[in-house]
């Protein structure tokens, strides 16, 4: 599924989190001191759930849950292309390992859980008042955005061409949406540029874990 459509009316409070990476532990405790009630709020990632962190199956049960919602990851993608095509050694050198260690029941249910990855979208469309946020790992790989619009899905959980001209000062805003909320490349503080905000902090590395409230 390439876009997916959400609207904010059906939630009092809506957070975007960074990459988790395993860090499960972090996550609860950032929802703790935000009250999160799991009643009422919706939880958006922006994608990589997965590999380096301690609780990569933890993260990964957070699909099970009513008030969670995430877009496809280079992760993710990495850990299908694994399980799905054999292509293993990719995952394997970029923090896959954690899985090839359980055993065998242990290891099915993972399959299980990975599994579910397939149905994430690469792009989340929130609607929000008269606001358009849009969700997707690493870029929206196109000057304009419309709803539906055929884009590169490689460049959208992959492409760093964005955020490295961010870096030197060179951009743009992406025309057709109010915000957009990228992971991908781990930063030491979020970066904000334009109507584009880049939100991995690099949790997994030891530093905290960016959660944004944008309703």
């Amino acid at each position: 599924m390439m876009y997916q459509y959400l609207n904010g009316e059906n939630w009092r409070h809506i957070y975007i989190v960074g990459d988790l990476h395993g860090c499960r532990q972090l996550l609860d405790e950032q929802l703790l001191a935000c009250r999160f009630d799991i009643d009422q709020d919706l939880l958006v990632a922006v994608g990589d759930l997965i590999d380096r962190g301690a609780d990569s199956l933890g993260c990964l049960a957070l699909l099970n849950e009513p008030w969670f919602r995430s877009v496809r990851g280079n992760h993710e993608e990495m850990a299908l292309n694994a399980i799905g095509e054999g292509i293993h050694q990719q995952w394997l050198m970029n923090g896959g390992e954690w899985f090839y260690q359980l055993d065998g029941s242990r290891m099915i249910a993972a399959k299980h859980a990975l599994n579910r990855c397939r149905e994430m979208p690469l792009i989340l469309h929130l609607l929000l008042d008269d606001k358009i946020v849009v969700v997707a790992h690493a870029d929206y790989p196109a000057t304009h955005y419309a709803w539906g619009a055929e884009v590169d899905s490689s460049a959208v959980v992959w492409s760093r061409s964005r955020i490295e001209s961010l870096q030197k000062k060179q951009g743009a805003p992406i025309i057709g949406a109010d915000a957009f909320y990228f992971g991908h490349t781990p930063l030491s503080t979020p970066l904000i540029a334009y109507n584009q905000h880049y939100i991995d902090t690099g949790a997994v590395f030891g530093n905290p874990l960016t959660v944004v409230q944008v309703q």
